[in-house]
């Protein structure tokens, strides 16, 4: 498995954090059905204390300042653009405690929160131990972890056009795809980590763009072009890109334009 290096992640989606919202469509999704899933079970109707953990921009911090005017709201985010945009989108909405931090290492105290939140982000880490231990450490006992993350079925369209391009070019041993996390392994954490009542469950969504350059570019404008394993001029050159583009077309394209895959694998899980 390759180690995504988190000062690229950071300085990734700091250049992002202007355009996020306006580029994105699954994220939204994805927000929306956990918000979903929150109001289905009774055991979150009143959480006095929330964190969302890779709060990005603070769409889902917004969400939840609907649902729960009283409730105290904290967000965490390895990305300093990501906070700033945070705040700024908040602050109509009501007093968001906002602070830039690793959810391998969140900066709060044990039992701080009712409830533990977090969308589109735990895919970028290389494990899930720590951040499902961080989690757990600053739920209070009763408290839930809800959470979404893509899974490994994400972007499939993208990596078989990379990994043929890369045998076309013989230059397979430049691969260095990030491997998504399965369903049987966010369980697998969960369990280890002594959550109860856990649910894990996945779907998938698409996205359409009219070519492969134009996802290409929505995939870098939101910053996620180096942690997706985005070909680039370090990893395959430049003929690798351009042979990536006419296998994805060719293979992928339909009247729709060309399809991007998502899975959404969606957890929970209740501290003892």
């Amino acid at each position: 498995m390759v180690k995504i290096e988190r000062s690229k992640i950071r300085k990734a989606f700091d250049r992002g954090a202007c355009r996020y919202e306006d580029i994105v469509i699954v994220q939204k999704l994805v927000i929306e059905r956990l918000l979903s899933n929150l109001a289905k079970a009774s055991l979150y109707q009143d959480p006095r204390r929330i964190l969302d953990v890779g709060a990005g921009t603070g769409m889902l911090l917004r969400s939840l300042r609907m649902h729960y005017p009283d409730a105290f709201l904290a967000g965490v985010d390895l990305a300093p653009g990501m906070g700033a945009a945070a705040t700024g989108s908040t602050q109509v909405e009501g007093q968001v405690f906002y602070v830039e931090g690793d959810a391998e290492n969140l900066p709060f105290a044990d039992e701080s929160f009712d409830l533990v939140v977090s969308t589109s982000a735990f895919q970028w880490l290389t494990v899930l131990e720590n951040a499902f231990s961080e989690a757990k450490r600053v739920l209070a006992p009763g408290g839930t972890f809800l959470f979404a993350l893509f899974g490994e079925g994400t972007l499939h369209e993208l990596k078989s056009s990379y990994r043929s391009a890369l045998i076309a070019e013989k230059a397979t041993g430049k691969d260095r795809s990030h491997a998504f996390f399965t369903p049987e392994t966010v369980a697998k954490n969960l369990a280890e980590h002594g959550f109860s009542e856990i649910s894990v469950e996945n779907c998938s969504e698409k996205e359409y763009y009219p070519d492969v350059p134009a996802f290409l570019r929505a995939l870098k404008g939101i910053g996620a072009g180096t942690p997706a394993s985005l070909p680039s001029e370090g990893l395959g050159g430049r003929r690798v890109i351009t042979r990536m583009t006419e296998v994805y077309q060719r293979d992928f394209l339909d009247e729709r334009g060309v399809p991007v895959t998502y899975e959404v694998i969606y957890g929970k899980g209740v501290k003892v």
